[in-house]
């Protein structure tokens, strides 16, 4: 099965979740339901939902709560990109002007706390308390973790220990909740929920590890951001810390002064001439592929399916689109 075969075979419960996002951002307010068509319209393989359906599946849940979650869950990320793409100060986001350059700072900004709000508020209605755990902790998370990552801007001190903990929080709390509430939606036994909850913060994991590979090696016809985007924000994810420990000193107090510079003068290309010389670009990757080879042993407990196949199919793709 490859990742196609799956949009495919789910493509119609797909659609029932995009009618659930736009319920969403229904307001009285104009700009919301704006904004929400904007971003709905824009895209994305909504690979959260996907986690959530596949997690529900493979634990034998077909139920309308089904949809509605996934729903959830996308809604949840898409206001955390609408917060992102401010506090980053970003001029695209999948190929198209992102919403805060129309609408403006204070509005998105809004507009994400509603949408954050009126998830929840849709999430209660479900009368499952340890779906509200989940979705309250990964919340919780989501925001810890990029305070946590701005206060490591720029800091080429940062260690592989600290990045992951920012991207557990940021990409991967989110999916590992995603198939944790799979899970709860068919009364899985607490192994099996915890199971699926640590293939998900895998693959999460893995995932975000994959998307700051790529800021390196990309065009923006590929991810819709320009290349070496995060590097010129201050972000030092993992090909960076990688080079920061096989590099020499002379080359490390260069790599300080393009950050500090903020990449003028050819620094993403001097930057990738390193990656290249010191492997660094592949020594991630093995990295990520480590996790996601953990994230697939987890689904062992599980019998064969083709839930299953399709949940190792979508931690497969996670890596694949940069390969």
């Amino acid at each position: 099965m490859d990742f196609q075969a799956v949009l495919t075979s789910y493509e119609p419960e797909l659609r029932v979740i995009e009618e659930r996002l736009q319920d969403l951002f229904n307001s009285r307010v104009s700009p919301i339901p704006l904004i929400g068509k904007y971003l709905i319209e824009s895209g994305g393989k909504r690979l959260r939902p996907l986690f959530l359906i596949l997690s529900a599946e493979i634990a034998g849940y077909k139920g309308d709560a089904r949809p509605m979650l996934a729903g959830i869950i996308e809604s949840i990320h898409t206001a955390s990109l609408l917060h992102d793409d401010v506090v980053d100060g970003a001029d695209k986001r999948r190929g198209k002007s992102p919403a805060h350059s129309i609408w403006g700072n204070q509005v998105v900004i809004l507009v994400g706390d509603f949408l954050y709000s009126n998830a929840l508020r849709f999430a209660v209605l479900q009368k499952n308390q340890k779906i509200m755990e989940a979705l309250s902790e990964a919340t919780t998370r989501m925001t810890e973790g990029e305070i946590f990552q701005l206060t490591k801007t720029g800091d080429p001190e940062i260690t592989e220990e600290d990045y992951i903990s920012i991207i557990s929080a940021k990409t991967g709390a989110l999916i590992s909740a995603a198939c944790r509430i799979g899970a709860i939606l068919g009364s899985l036994p607490e192994d099996m929920e915890n199971t699926l909850t640590r293939f998900g913060m895998k693959t999460g994991i893995a995932f975000q590890m994959a998307d700051d590979i790529l800021d390196y090696m990309a065009d923006e016809g590929d991810l819709g951001k320009r290349l070496g985007k995060d590097l010129k924000e201050g972000k030092i994810t993992l090909p960076l810390i990688y080079l920061f420990k096989t590099v020499s000193e002379t080359e490390a107090e260069n790599i300080k002064g393009i950050i500090k510079n903020g990449f003028a003068k050819g620094g993403l290309k001097k930057i990738q001439k390193l990656f290249k010389k010191y492997n660094a670009i592949e020594l991630s990757f093995k990295r990520a592929q480590q996790l996601i080879d953990d994230a697939k042993t987890e689904l062992s407990i599980f019998p064969d399916s083709p839930a299953k196949d399709a949940l190792l199919t979508l931690a497969d793709y996670t890596l694949r689109r940069g390969k």
